[in-house]
Formats: structure tokens, sequence, C-alpha cells
């Protein structure tokens, strides 16, 4: 394995400047969809060569209930400066395990709060509620995906902008940013490096949908007016679904994205620009994570075998 298995834990760097360039020079849905891979297969390979390296660490401490071979000195010395890397593996993937447990945890928590707010109410495509506070937000799963919004904010829209929200949260669902939220809430668990992507898709995935309501009612301008009048309105109210427990990023620069023309669905830049070369960096990073931490994960096998007798 060598050096090998700990480059995995620090190439998620490299995904660093395609986080914000991917926001500024990329489609929104380019852009989520890009940055989720790549922030979810950094998380998964970091994830499995810290198991790798505890896997070491563990072999190391006395009453370990792994095999004899796991302790051999060969296996041992597969892994640099093993006394200290295996043995700091251990709480820093405990870490790890506990961070997603307890986001997974709260997910579930929250949807079954949110679904458990609607019995009672038809079973349409839109439920509203009853209440003062000013909300909207989709929500996904149970019988059927559903849409729902305070009596209190509709009081505060006119038509066409209530229409515009219909159509926003609507492209939430149909996109379904439920699945990409939570994948990058949970990469960024596992390796705080990436919390600047985790960032970056909570805007794009918000700007997918702004631009998808655009196309809807015809109008940039009503869906600005309507995201900037649900955010004010709405501000400090709970968000009450596991999409909306990311910060959907400056309003101002929604709002100013929208005033302007539509980004345009380009391919992938050419590497000889900034965002053609951080996008290519960053997809690199991510190849060389899996492999580094498939090629670990399959020597580790192979030396474990060699050294546990028959």
């Amino acid at each position: 394995m060598g050096i090998f298995v700990l480059l995995p834990l620090v190439l998620p760097l490299t995904a660093w400047p395609i986080a914000r360039l991917a926001e500024q020079r990329l489609h929104p849905r380019t852009a989520t969809m890009l940055l989720t891979t790549v922030a979810t297969v950094m998380a998964l390979c970091s994830t499995v060569c810290l198991a790798l390296l505890m896997v070491v660490g563990t072999a190391q401490l006395p009453g370990n209930p792994l095999p004899d071979g796991c302790s051999d000195p060969e296996v041992r010395e597969s892994v640099p400066r093993h006394e200290i890397a295996g043995k700091a593996a251990i709480p820093a993937l405990l870490a790890v395990l506990a961070g997603c447990a307890r986001a997974l945890a709260r997910h579930r928590r929250v949807r079954r709060r949110a679904h458990q707010a609607l019995e009672g109410l038809p079973r349409s495509q839109v439920a509203v509620l009853p209440d003062t506070q000013p909300y909207a937000y989709a929500l996904p799963g149970g019988p059927r995906d559903r849409i729902v919004m305070s009596t209190a904010m509709l009081a505060r829209l006119t038509s066409r902008e209530r229409r515009a929200l219909f159509a926003h949260e609507r492209a939430h669902l149909t996109a379904r940013h439920h699945r990409h939220l939570p994948s990058v809430r949970l990469a960024a668990r596992a390796n705080p490096v990436l919390l600047p992507l985790r960032t970056a898709v909570a805007y794009t995935a918000e700007r997918w949908a702004d631009e998808e309501a655009a196309q809807t009612v015809g109008s940039r301008r009503t869906v600005a007016r309507a995201i900037g009048t649900a955010a004010l309105v709405s501000r400090g109210t709970p968000a009450p679904t596991l999409a909306g427990l990311a910060a959907p990023g400056p309003l101002p620069r929604r709002v100013a994205a929208l005033l302007g023309p539509p980004p345009a669905l380009r391919d992938w830049p050419s590497p000889f620009t900034t965002a053609g070369l951080a996008l290519w960096t960053a997809t690199a990073g991510a190849a060389l994570s899996a492999m580094f931490s498939a090629n670990s994960a399959l020597t580790l096998l192979l030396l474990l075998r060699a050294a546990t007798p028959l």
C-alpha cells in the first residue's frame, strides 16, 4: 500500500477550486451533478482508507478480534509510520461513523415529523397547512412527493409568485435534489475537506430549481420576486426537511442570476481555461482516489491472505 493509502485522505483538496468556479462557470444542473459525484466518490474512498488504516492500527492493540495475520510485520510495514497512522485512524473512523449516523438519524426524524404534520390532509400534490409561520418546501417520500406551503406564505405572495414558488419546489422533487443534498452532506461528514463542495451544491441545487421554475412560468423576474419574498418572510423559520438543512446560498446572488440572461448548457470547458483546469483537476483527483483506495484494499487483502495460515 505504501504512501498511496494516505493519498485519498488529502486528494479532496483538488476539488476546492472547482467548488466555487462551478457555481460561476457551469450550468447549475451540470455543477450539481458533477460536485455531488466528486464529493461522494472522494468521501467513500477516504472512508475506505481510514478503515484500512484502522485494521493495521487495531491489529497492534492487545486483545484485538482480528486474525493473527493482521499483526504480521509485513502487514504493518505496508503502511508508512503504521504506529501513528494506524492508531490515529481508529478514533477518526469512529468519528466519521458517528457523524454520519447522527446526520442520518436527523434526516429520518425531520422527515418523519414533516409527514406526521400532513396526516389527515387530502393526498394531493400540494398540501396547505394552516399556520401563521410562512414557509414552503418540497417533501419527498411517503405515498407521493408533495409540496407543502403554509397559509401565511400564500397570503404574502401574488398569484404569479405562487405559481413560480410552486414550480421551484416541484423542480426540487423532479430533479431529486433530496438525494444530492444528503449525499454531499454525508460526504462532508466523512471528510471535512469536502465542506466547500457541500456549500456549493446547496447553492447550485437552488439555482437549478430557479432556472427550471423560470422556464415553467416564462418570467425570470417573477421567479426572482417569488424567491426573494419567500426568503425574506420565512427568515428564522425552522427548515422542516433535510433538503432545507443545507444553506441555499446567498440570496442576492440567486436573484442577480435570475435578473441576468439564462445560463448556457455548455460542454465541459477547455482544460486551457481556469474553469476547465479546475474541473479536470477535480475529476482526476476523484479518479485517483478511487484507484488508490481500490489498490490499497486489494494489497491489504493479498497480504492478509499470505500472512494468515489456512
